[in-house]
C-alpha cells in the first residue's frame, strides 16, 4: 500500500487500528500489523475523519491583502481540516461562470486542502450557466436584500431546481435587513463599540430565519443557515428539521466581550448578550461547527464601530477550543467528528468524506486529547493578526492534517 497508518484510535471502536491508503483511497481498516511505502505512527492517538469548514472566506480574488487560498488553506491544514467551503463575497462576486471559473482555477493552483465553492445569486440566465461548474450550494445575504428581491430571488432558485442539475441547496446568512438598518440609523453617532450588537439585534436575526424557512419551503428548497447566533433562531431550526452552523465566537463569547476587544471582535450576525445566545452546551448530534473564518487587515477593524469590518478569523483556534470543552467536561467527545465533518459532509452531500470506511477519500485529523498550549497568533498561517482566541490556553489539538493520503501538517 501507498501509506499504512498505525496505533490509531477511533471513536466509537475499542482497541488501536491500522489503516491502509491506496491511490488517495482508504482500502483496509485492521487491528493486524500491514505494510506500505509509508508508515506513520499514531502513538495511540486518535484518527478522525477529515474536519470539513463548510464556511471560510479566503478572499481570492481581489481581496488577497486580507486573506489568499494559499494562506487559507493553510492556515485550515493547521487546525485540523482538510476541506473547506468557500464564500461567493469576493472582488468580483462568485456569482457569474467567469468570475466561478476563474476562482476554481486559483483555487487549484493554490489550495493545500481539499476546496468547494459556493455561488452567488443572480439571473436565472447566468445562473444556469454556473451549474456546468457544479457549485456546491447557492449563498443568499439576506440582509443586503429586500423583502420583495428575496421572493424573486427563491423564486428564481426553485425554476433553476427545476430545470439544472442545481440541488436545491440554498445556505443563507439570515439578519433582516429593514430591522439592521433602522436600528443602525438609531445607533450611528455611537463610538460605544458594544452598541454594534444592537444595531443588529436579535429580532433581526430570528425574523430573517423565519423568513429564510418560509421561503425555502415554499419553494421546495432544502436551507441551510450560516453562523447561527441565537437560541431563537436556533429553536426555529430545531422545531422546522432545518441544518445549522455554529461559530466558536457565538459559543464562547458574549457581547461584553466588546469591551475589551473592541472592533477585533466586530463580526455579523454581532455577539450576543448571554441571556439570548447559543452555547457550547447548545451542541448536539445534528449541529455543524462553520468558522467563519473572515479576516482582514488590521487596519480595516480599528475604524470604527460602524466603518471597521467585520469578520474574525478562526480555523487555527476553533478545534482545540472544542477539544478544551471537551476534556473541561463540557462537550462529549462523541460529537467531535460528528459537528467537525459527518454532519457537514452529509449535508452538502459529500459522499466521499466524513467516515473513516473502506473507499472513502483518505482524508484524515489526527487529534492528541493532551496536547496543552496556548494560542499565539504569531505562529498562525492565516494572515490576520488578530484573534480574540490569542493567549487563551486550551488542552486538546490536531496534531496531524492528512489529505488525500498526503501529510499537509504534522506536529505529531
Amino acid at each position: 500500500m501507498d501509506l499504512v497508518i498505525r496505533n490509531s484510535k477511533l471513536t466509537g471502536r475499542s482497541g488501536e487500528y491500522n489503516i491502509g491508503i491506496e491511490d488517495g483511497k482508504i482500502s483496509q481498516i485492521k487491528r493486524e500489523s500491514l505494510k506500505g511505502d509509508r508508515v506513520i505512527d499514531l502513538k495511540s492517538n486518535y484518527l478522525m475523519p477529515g474536519f470539513i469548514d463548510p464556511h471560510v472566506h479566503f478572499r481570492d480574488p481581489g481581496l488577497t491583502q486580507k486573506e489568499d487560498f494559499k494562506s487559507g488553506s493553510e492556515a485550515a491544514a493547521h487546525g485540523g481540516f482538510t476541506t473547506v467551503i468557500d464564500m461567493p463575497n469576493t472582488l468580483p462576486k462568485t456569482n457569474t461562470y467567469a468570475s466561478l471559473k476563474e476562482k476554481i482555477k486559483i483555487a487549484r493552483k493554490k489550495s493545500a486542502v481539499n476546496f468547494y465553492l459556493q455561488a452567488g445569486h443572480n439571473s436565472l440566465e447566468e445562473m444556469t450557466k454556473m451549474m456546468e461548474l457544479d457549485p456546491i450550494s447557492i449563498k443568499i445575504f439576506m440582509d443586503l436584500e429586500s423583502d420583495e428581491s428575496l421572493e424573486e430571488i427563491f423564486n428564481n432558485l426553485r425554476i433553476l431546481k427545476e430545470t439544472t442539475s442545481y440541488s436545491g441547496l440554498v445556505a443563507t446568512h439570515c439578519e433582516k435587513r429593514s430591522i439592521v438598518e433602522k436600528e443602525t440609523e438609531r445607533l450611528k453617532d455611537s463610538n460605544d463599540p458594544i452598541d454594534y450588537s444592537y444595531a443588529r439585534p436579535c429580532v433581526s436575526e430570528n425574523e430573517s430565519v423565519a423568513q429564510a424557512i418560509g421561503l425555502a419551503r415554499k419553494n421546495n428548497l432544502d436551507l441551510h443557515i450560516c453562523h447561527l447566533s441565537t437560541k431563537s433562531a436556533l429553536n426555529m431550526a430545531r422545531e422546522n428539521n432545518i441544518s445549522y452552523e455554529f461559530t466558536p465566537h457565538h459559543l464562547l463569547l458574549d457581547n461584553s466581550a466588546y469591551n475589551t476587544y473592541g472592533t477585533m471582535i466586530k463580526t455579523n450576525p454581532p455577539l450576543r448578550e448571554s441571556k439570548d445566545k447559543v452555547s457550547v452546551s447548545d451542541i448536539d448530534s445534528s449541529t455543524v461547527i462553520g468558522t467563519d473564518h473572515a479576516p482582514h487587515t488590521l487596519e480595516e477593524k480599528q475604524k470604527g464601530v460602524f466603518t471597521s469590518s467585520p469578520g474574525i478569523p478562526a480555523l487555527e483556534t476553533v478545534v482545540s477550543l472544542l477539544l478544551t470543552e471537551v476534556n473541561r467536561g463540557n462537550l462529549d467527545f462523541k460529537l467531535i467528528p460528528k459537528i467537525f465533518c459527518e454532519n457537514a459532509a452529509e449535508r452538502f452531500n459529500l459522499k466521499s468524506k466524513g467516515r473513516i470506511e473502506v473507499g472513502k477519500d483518505a482524508d484524515f485529523t489526527v487529534i492528541d486529547m493532551t496536547r496543552k498550549g496556548k494560542f499565539d497568533i504569531t505562529d498562525f498561517k492565516t494572515k490576520a493578526e488578530y484573534s480574540p482566541f490569542d493567549g487563551w490556553e486550551y488542552e486538546g489539538a490536531a496534531v496531524m492534517t492528512i489529505v488525500n493520503g498526503d501529510v499537509v501538517y504534522d506536529n505529531l
